[in-house]
């Protein structure tokens, strides 16, 4: 099967990365809702169970799907069937939104990147709720990305996260709390420590509130961006820890592009793209801000390492960083299903 991957890619590259996305999301629908073909999947792609306890969850592997890939929530099921320890579903906003216009979504493959400007495009809470209600494969992770509507003043976002947070705190293992997407307008601006403050704390003491009511402790982990400077991050730190998160996700796309090597910036037709780059040119960025998150909180935070993870060689460096969790998404476009058994046994 893996074999095969390269093949496989060679022909989907023929067409629009979203459309493309979009057509593997429906087909991944079907083949998780479909008993014998789930089951065939999982034959395929099973990973080596290595339990690993993190934020006062058991993970069956390190391997998890990084937000963005599943936004609606349409193909979790699917998607547990390829090895994964856990499934991070969203960026969901509590209204239905469509987005940046289009096209969006851009390939640099002689990077092993993408470009994207979504701008949380997605059919809402609601919908992603009723999604997340389907029989839950065993032993799968179930985490929800949360973000506010475009329409929603910075100053108003909290009311957005705590609708969020009520919808999807029965339905989730975790919640992450995406204040570093550069694609909405002014959403880094929740990454300041005054902002992000007013948030978190509004989170935690509603955390507090219905905490009883569930009959368990909701994990929550902020999502941050790689291009902050040292004190932005020691600010975040603080917040994050004074208000009793559970830990971080680092990280998010870059706007920055000098991970890009001079020739690709001259001649791939996409590279002057505005947008988040993801893929091998984040992966420093990313490998970075694990190692500088990892010295300054030590052993106490949990730590998701995200970014650039696109085969073991950056998996290995990322766990070696203090990394507890790994996510992989565009690793998936360029390497196919099997990169996640493919980390996992290495």
């Amino acid at each position: 099967m893996t074999e095969l991957y390269p093949l496989v890619r060679q022909f989907l590259f023929r067409f629009d990365p979203e459309w493309v996305h979009q057509f593997t999301l429906s087909l991944l629908r079907v083949c998780g809702r479909f008993p014998p073909v789930a089951s065939l999947l999982r034959s395929l792609f099973t990973t080596p169970s290595q339990p690993v306890r993190c934020f006062g969850l058991i993970f069956p592997n390190r391997v998890g799907l990084a937000a963005g890939y599943d936004k609606d929530g349409i193909a979790w099921q699917g998607l547990s069937c390829l090895g994964f320890g856990h499934i991070e579903v969203g960026t969901v906003t509590p209204k239905p939104q469509p987005g940046n216009p289009k096209p969006r979504l851009f390939r640099l493959p002689e990077a092993q990147a993408l470009i994207n400007r979504m701008g949380f495009p997605g059919r809402g809470a609601a919908f992603v709720a009723q999604q997340l209600r389907c029989k839950r494969p065993a032993g799968v992770v179930l985490g929800v990305n949360l973000g506010k509507n475009q329409a929603t003043p910075l100053e108003r976002a909290a009311e957005d996260y705590l609708a969020l947070f009520d919808v999807f705190a029965p339905l989730a293992d975790y919640l992450a709390v995406n204040v570093s997407s550069p694609n909405t307008l002014g959403l880094r601006r929740l990454q300041a420590r005054q902002a992000l403050e007013e948030l978190l704390s509004a989170l935690h003491a509603r955390r507090r509130e219905t905490q009883t009511e569930l009959g368990k402790h909701i994990p929550i982990l902020v999502k941050i961006a790689p291009d902050l400077e040292d004190r932005e991050l020691d600010d975040i730190l603080e917040v994050v820890t004074t208000q009793a998160m559970d830990g971080i996700i680092a990280t998010n796309t870059t706007v920055q592009r000098k991970g890009l090597q001079p020739d690709v910036l001259s001649l791939s037709p996409t590279a002057g793209e505005d947008g988040g780059l993801s893929g091998l040119p984040l992966f420093a960025l990313s490998l970075e801000t694990v190692k500088k998150i990892r010295r300054r909180a030590g052993e106490r935070l949990p730590l998701i390492g995200v970014g650039g993870v696109v085969g073991r060689e950056q998996a290995r460096a990322m766990l070696d960083a203090g990394a507890d969790l790994l996510q992989v998404y565009t690793g998936l476009v360029y390497r196919g299903p099997g990169l996640v058994r493919e980390i996992a046994q290495a």
